[in-house]
């Protein structure tokens, strides 16, 4: 099927020109790293860009050359391409199988399904849990904003949610909606690896 004209593929093809609205990358820039919950200082970390360079160009008072906005992108998670296209293309943004931003840690592997793109109040993204892993300690602190609430899916496997001190067994097929503000975390109690869907929304106030 031919793409829209309105549709725009995450990963996007390579910027071709370095000729950048300082404006709007810093607005990008500054948009992201408040949605990853980053400081100044953070992503000046991860990037190798100092934060007096960060700040000038979110505040549109510098237009980064495209060695230092790659560097930028890279600390941000995302290509070079995707930083200056975000805002481009229309109403559609793609994220092909297998091309979501991925981590992983301790037996607990993430895929990103929905698109780095800011101003977005809801993430969607793909687990697995491998026997016995767990994403998180019982005592980790609340990882989403106050307010936010997390449905998830149990694609395949067994899965145990711990949270406000309950327990709560899903199997495949199961879903499950809770307060993701409170401190929570995922187990696989089974001998085979567990996959499921999240979707967070954020800022949603509980009644």
């Amino acid at each position: 099927m031919t793409p829209s004209a309105n549709s725009t593929e995450i990963p996007a093809p390579a910027a071709a020109s370095p000729a950048v609205e300082p404006v709007a990358v810093g607005s990008r820039v500054r948009a992201l790293r408040e949605g990853m919950d980053l400081s100044l200082r953070d992503l000046a970390e991860r990037s190798g860009v100092s934060a007096a360079t960060l700040s000038q160009v979110e505040r549109g008072e510098s237009s980064p050359t495209l060695a230092v906005a790659a560097r930028i992108a890279d600390g941000l998670e995302l290509t070079l391409s995707q930083l200056l296209r975000l805002d481009e293309g229309g109403s559609v943004a793609i994220v092909r199988a297998g091309n979501g931003r991925r981590r992983a840690r301790s037996g607990h592997t993430v895929e990103e399904l929905t698109p780095p793109l800011p101003g977005l109040r809801a993430d969607v993204s793909l687990h697995t849990l491998a026997a016995g892993s767990a994403t998180g300690g019982a005592d980790d602190p609340p990882v989403h904003e106050a307010g936010s609430r997390e449905t998830v899916h149990v694609l395949e496997g067994s899965v145990e949610l711990a949270i406000d001190g309950d327990r709560h067994l899903l199997e495949a097929g199961d879903s499950v909606t809770f307060d993701a503000d409170l401190p929570h975390h995922l187990s696989n109690p089974g001998p085979d690896p567990a996959r499921m869907l999240a979707v967070v929304a954020a800022g949603l106030r509980r009644s």
